[in-house]
């Protein structure tokens, strides 16, 4: 996808239908769609810097038996992972940023940073 924010919601919307299909994961939609907009939006601002020439890779892959598996991808140089702020301490309790992966880890049941940050996986049964 384009880095750009407006090419969130299509995507998003796209996976969403595709995972409501899949009966272990019905009533678990809410939580796949904001943990896959905080993923696509962090890639955009952060891994592409708002560039709308750069490409995010966004793969899914479901079935009833494992639920959805879904991996973003950004060209950027990456973070790590355990330098993020925790959203709760302090005073990042009042910041309007930095709450994306803490939300992430909270909504998917199992999260993976890798390639230095540059790709994330996660998953819900």
């Amino acid at each position: 996808m384009v880095a750009e924010i407006q090419s969130i919601s299509p995507v998003v919307h796209g996976i969403v239908a595709m995972a409501g299909q899949i009966q272990s994961l019905h009533d678990k939609e809410m939580e796949i769609e904001t943990a896959l907009r905080e993923a696509l939006a962090n890639a955009i601002t952060h891994g592409c810097g708002n560039d709308p020439t750069k490409t995010i890779y966004c793969c899914v892959a479901l079935d009833d038996d494992h639920g959805i598996l879904i991996i973003v991808r950004d060209p950027g140089n990456g973070y790590d992972p355990l330098q993020v702020a925790n959203p709760l301490h302090g005073e990042n309790i009042y910041s309007n940023h930095g709450r994306g992966i803490y939300l992430i880890n909270q909504l998917m049941d199992e999260v993976q940073i890798r390639r230095n940050g540059t790709e994330i996986v996660m998953r819900k049964r």
